[in-house]
């Protein structure tokens, strides 16, 4: 679970995930510049800062995790709440 790091608002959140998904979650939150490494339990630790980087890390998992289906199903319900 979320544990604070400091006195600040950065917190780190050890994400369990499948070790056949880790390398690819641990690609992504590289390339949208999120702190990140991976530990020798199979887990992967990620500097969580913002809501931003919360909603980021969400995502991520979410796009290795559940079935397109369920993914466009979702994006469909949030293209409704959006003013156009």
């Amino acid at each position: 679970m979320l544990e604070p790091r400091s006195s600040d608002t950065s917190y780190e959140q050890v994400v369990q995930i499948p070790l056949s998904e880790r390398w690819q979650v641990y690609q992504r939150l590289q390339d949208l510049k999120i702190p990140c490494s991976c530990l020798s339990d199979g887990s992967l630790r990620v500097q969580v800062n913002s809501c931003i980087t919360a909603l980021l890390l969400r995502s991520t998992l979410m796009q290795i995790q559940k079935p397109r289906q369920e993914l466009i199903e979702w994006l469909e319900r949030c293209w409704k709440h959006v003013d156009c």
